[in-house]
């Protein structure tokens, strides 16, 4: 009796370690088809997308060059 329920016990963490990497893996494969669809984006806008973001960027960098000035003059 207890050797059977060793037995179960032992088959469930096998299976639940396969499900683990599976999810991992599936994890994996989201990742990856995210990572082809913006390279295609990028790919197909012809700069649109990656202007906008140059442009972003530098306005995140703009802003947090004035509150760096006005933080030091502050002190």
């Amino acid at each position: 009796m207890l050797r059977s329920l060793k037995n179960k016990l032992k088959r469930l963490r096998r299976r639940r370690r396969s499900q683990d990497g599976q999810a991992i893996t599936e994890y994996g494969a989201i990742i990856a088809f995210i990572a082809v669809l913006v390279a295609l984006v990028f790919a197909f806008s012809s700069g649109a997308v990656g202007g906008a973001i140059s442009n972003c960027f530098s306005s995140i960098t703009s802003q947090l060059d004035q509150m760096a000035a006005s933080a030091s003059g502050a002190s």
